[in-house]
């Protein structure tokens, strides 16, 4: 469904009646097209304390110019800040150059992981968390605030060119943690060139569930256009769907429900050649508040969007289906973050899904070389969300720092950065597609 007031703050009457009233203004954002694949506009390089680490090679990769005097995008090196007077650098650095950021741009922060033997050091470096979510929910114009924490640039090269393209659009206010890595190795551990960067997943297979409409479609599909063999997985009621988008996609369709108890065995089978990416999406609601919730409506939600998860996963890495180098992509949800109303059934799955994760992902790495990592959307424009309550609808998009609704496409780009090969040295995240939800930050 369309978001006709986002239409309507778009035009001059428009901008003039919510100016006055102060309502929402929010900014019609820059996505990623092939047309125009980066942003319109230059990158500039800033510093606050000294900085060990050597940007420069990574940041001329990311496809922006050098800043002409409306950048669109800003990188701030913090990793050298150590304590309260650093932070000043900070505010420096940032305080003359943010209302000049174009809109739709980027303002992304690196920090140094806290060290537990170094408070001083380790309040600075927090310091700067709190500052980035604030920035973000005040800089306004489709414009989003990261955090990157890092200690090896090199490893984190697919995470700064996803948060300085278009195809972040909907990410903000988010902290993502970045290991060291190898650059020149394979995604598990390292930072892998791919041998077409436009297409880096070519020679990959990856599985969808519940792939057959909704995110899990746009997923399928931004992973084949980046060059995977897809697999489309879903139930067999949607046959008719999972086929037509195998079809169109090059890939094949794998009918079965997740919840039995031989699927991770049945999907191993039907991939006698390994898996690569394994991107769990299926999931239902069945909502309700807990004083009215029967068991049935409790138990059918667990069993698909977690119990199904964590029974496929462990079968299919016993199996060794996913072959060292692969990924592992979870779909959580701002509902497991912060809760909500009528959903606790869901909400404890989602929340579920991100101990699976931050449980999971160190062994995942060290015993079998494969990443796990979630994304968690907030509200995003679906059929499903299209029937939600006129007024919960208007209130779910409003209720973040862009003030509008994500898309399909926002879960299904940042899905494929947590599947590129150059990303193994992300691990462990849950990374928020929520605009920065103004509830569970």
């Amino acid at each position: 469904m369309a978001d006709r007031y986002l239409s309507f703050t778009g035009t001059a009457p428009g901008r003039f009646l919510t100016r006055r009233l102060g309502l929402p203004q929010p900014a019609a954002l820059r996505r990623w097209s092939a047309e125009r694949p980066v942003l319109d506009g230059g990158l500039l390089h800033l510093t606050a304390g000294t900085s060990k680490l050597d940007l420069a090679p990574v940041l001329a990769r990311a496809g922006l110019g050098a800043d002409s005097g409306r950048p669109a995008a800003v990188v701030l090196d913090a990793t050298g800040v150590r304590d309260v007077a650093g932070l000043a650098e900070v505010h420096a650095a940032l305080h003359p150059v943010v209302r000049s950021v174009t809109a739709s741009g980027r303002v992304v922060v690196l920090g140094a992981p806290p060290d537990p033997a170094d408070h001083h050091r380790a309040a600075a470096q927090q310091a700067l968390e709190g500052f980035t979510r604030s920035l973000g929910k005040e800089i306004g114009r489709g414009r989003t605030v990261n955090l990157v924490r890092l200690t090896d640039a090199a490893a984190a090269e697919s995470t700064l060119h996803f948060l300085l393209s278009p195809k972040s659009a909907y990410v903000s206010g988010q902290v993502i943690e970045v290991g060291a890595g190898a650059a020149g190795t394979d995604g598990a551990g390292g930072a892998a060139a791919a041998a077409d960067p436009d297409r880096p997943l070519a020679g990959r297979t990856a599985l969808v569930t519940g792939a057959a409409r909704g995110i899990g479609e746009a997923v399928a599909g931004t992973l084949a256009r980046d060059g995977a063999r897809v697999v489309v997985l879903d139930v067999p009621q949607a046959e008719a769907d999972a086929r037509r988008l195998a079809d169109r996609l090059g890939g094949t369709a794998l009918l079965l429900d997740v919840t039995a108890a031989d699927a991770g065995e049945r999907i191993a089978g039907a991939l006698p050649g390994g898996l690569d990416v394994l991107v769990h999406n299926a999931g239902i609601t069945r909502d309700r508040r807990l004083v009215n919730m029967p068991a049935d409506r409790w138990s059918s939600v667990l069993d698909v969007n977690l119990a199904s998860v964590l029974r496929t996963t462990d079968a299919l890495l016993a199996a060794g289906t996913l072959r060292p180098g692969g990924r592992i992509v979870a779909t959580a949800s701002i509902a497991g973050i912060a809760g909500n109303a009528g959903q606790t059934n869901y909400g404890a799955s989602k929340a579920g899904v991100v101990g699976l994760v931050r449980s999971l992902a160190p062994r995942a790495l060290a015993e079998h070389g494969v990443t796990v990592n979630a994304v968690a959307p907030g509200f995003i424009e679906t059929r499903m969300t299209a029937a939600v309550p006129l007024f919960i609808r208007e209130a779910g998009r409003r209720m973040n720092s862009l003030a509008q609704g994500g898309l399909p496409a926002d879960v299904a780009e940042t899905t494929a950065w947590l599947a590129h090969p150059a990303s193994g040295a992300v691990n462990g995240q849950v990374v928020r597609v929520c605009g920065q939800s103004l509830l569970g930050a």
